[in-house]
C-alpha cells in the first residue's frame, strides 16, 4: 500500500498553510536524518521531495496532500546545516509556530538516525507533541546502516522518549509500511 501523494504548497508561517478540514502528520528531524527519502519511499514517489547531499536544504514547511482526509508537512532540519544565523532563527521561529499552533496538526513522526539515538532537541520536540496530545511515531532512520549485533542497542537508546522506534530504511524499504499504517491510523 502507497500513500498517494502530491505536493501542495510551501509555506514559512502558519498563515500560508492552506484552509482545509485534513489532519495532518509532520515529519520532523535533524538536517541530516534523511526526511524527504522517508516520504519519496512513504509514497513510493521518487522525486516528490527534493533531496539533496547537502543538509538543510529544507527551508519551508512543505505540504502534500494525501487522499481527501490527510496531508503529510515535511518540516525543515534543525541541527547539522550550517547556514546565516538569521535564517536560522527565521526557520526555528516557523517550525515553533507551527508544531504550537497549527490547529491541523494530528500528529508527528519523529526521525532520529537509528546511531545516534535521541537529544535534546527530540526531547524537546516530543514534550511539545504530548502537551499538546498529539500522536507521536518515532521513526529510527537509517537502520541498513547498523550491524545485526548493533540494533538492540540502538533501540534501546530511544528509551529515554518513553515510546518505541520504528527502524525504517528508505534505502531497503524496512519499516516502511509499518510506518504508512501507524500515519493513515492518524486520519481515521
Amino acid at each position: 500500500m502507497k500513500l498517494v501523494a502530491e505536493f501542495v504548497t510551501s509555506v514559512f508561517s502558519i498563515e500560508g498553510c492552506p484552509r482545509w478540514n485534513r489532519a495532518e502528520v509532520a515529519l520532523a528531524g535533524r538536517s541530516n536524518v534523511g526526511k524527504s527519502s522517508l516520504l519519496n519511499a512513504l509514497t513510493g514517489i521518487k522525486g516528490l521531495a527534493r533531496t539533496s547531499k547537502t543538509p538543510g536544504r529544507t527551508q519551508s514547511i512543505n505540504l502534500f496532500a494525501v487522499g481527501e482526509s490527510l496531508a503529510l508537512a515535511d518540516l525543515p532540519g534543525y541541527g547539522y546545516a550550517k547556514m546565516p544565523d538569521a535564517i536560522a532563527n527565521r526557520i526555528a521561529a516557523s517550525m515553533s509556530e507551527y508544531l504550537r499552533e497549527r490547529k491541523n496538526l494530528a500528529g508527528l513522526v519523529m526521525l532520529i538516525d537509528a546511531r545516534r539515538g535521541p537529544g535534546r532537541e527530540e526531547l524537546e520536540l516530543a514534550e511539545i507533541i504530548r502537551q499538546r496530545e498529539l500522536t507521536l511515531i518515532v521513526a529510527a532512520t537509517k537502520c541498513d546502516k547498523l550491524k545485526r549485533s548493533e540494533r538492540g542497542k540502538a533501540v534501546a537508546a530511544f528509551a529515554s522518549l518513553g515510546i518505541e522506534p520504528i527502524l525504517c530504511s528508505a534505502t531497503d524499504g524496512e519499516g516502511i509500511e509499518e510506518l504508512r499504517k501507524r500515519i493513515l491510523r492518524i486520519a481515521e
